[in-house]
């Protein structure tokens, strides 16, 4: 459900490109020892700098790195992180040619994945203060980029994401790991696809169709993707319909007979509120597309 309170107005946030490590080692201990509630992490090991195909690279397995400086916004109704705090890192160890040892090899994740201990803290003491999360909700410390696409630990690729888990974007992740992994897409496009938004990236990477979803279809050239997440506030389901339909009616209908109209506004995007039971399918009729998902 979106939740307009959750959204923090922006702020410029100051780029720490032009810093050394050192130096971002001793700000980060002034401000424990004499700010507010600020909370210091290990600098990684390999500086953070631009490199590649334009994400930061930073050598960081095993422990979290960074911090989140200024207020960051919530993108797509709390879907999509604020691009200037969470602008997504990778791990420069983890490339094309070595991924049958790394992200391509069972468990691979779970040696440079951080101590709960870490992210925790990371989580509470920072990025829901950036984010201006309430400490009492529920979310998911997310990768942008996640491990399993060779996604650093560092704050400039965490966030808290929403809704909660379960979230489709672990299915998203899982599709593009496999198809890195079987060489249908090369890993520095699935880094750049995922970085930039995780709704539309298996479309961008050709994995779906155009219609989205499972065996989405309509008009020539109209689709739509879904998406459902439980709301246990209003015991129902979150439909987050996204599409190239703009100002359409939207019917979202649940294999347990739900259904629920409503119509998306000028970017094409829609939140159907649904009494659908846990399992269920939900087909989705937008416009000229159609799509589907499963709660």
């Amino acid at each position: 459900m979106y939740h307009p309170w959750r959204y923090a107005a922006p702020v410029i946030i100051p780029s720490a490109r032009a810093l050394a490590a050192g130096c971002v080692v001793a700000l980060a201990l002034f401000l424990v020892g004499f700010g507010p509630a600020v909370v210091a992490v290990a600098a990684p090991a390999v500086s953070a700098v631009p490199f590649g195909h334009g994400l930061k690279k930073v050598h960081d397995p095993g422990r979290v790195t960074g911090t989140i400086h200024g207020h960051c916004a919530y993108r797509d109704h709390g879907q999509l992180p604020d691009p200037r705090c969470t602008p997504g890192s990778v791990d420069p160890d983890v490339t094309q040619a070595d991924m049958g040892s790394t992200i391509c090899k069972r468990g691979w994740t779970a040696t440079v994945r951080p101590p709960e201990s870490q992210t925790e803290r990371f989580k509470y003491d920072v990025a829901y203060p950036a984010y201006g999360t309430p400490s009492a909700e529920r979310t998911e410390l997310d990768h942008l980029v996640p491990l399993e696409l060779g996604g650093s630990n560092d704050a400039t690729n965490l966030w808290p994401e929403y809704p909660p888990t379960p979230n489709p974007k672990d299915s998203v992740e899982n599709a593009l790991n496999a198809a890195v992994c079987d060489g249908r897409v090369s890993l520095t496009a699935a880094q750049d696809a995922i970085a930039s938004d995780w709704l539309t990236a298996e479309r961008k990477l050709g994995l779906v169709s155009a219609g989205g979803g499972s065996g989405g279809g309509g008009g020539s050239g109209a689709w739509c993707t879904a998406s459902a997440s439980y709301s246990a506030t209003y015991r129902d389901y979150d439909i987050y319909v996204h599409s190239n339909q703009p100002d359409k009616t939207v019917t979202a209908t649940a294999s347990n007979g739900a259904s629920r109209t409503w119509h998306t506004d000028s970017t094409g995007y829609a939140d159907v509120y649904l009494y659908a039971d846990s399992g269920d399918t939900v087909r989705v009729t937008v416009g000229a597309a159609s799509c589907s998902t499963t709660t």
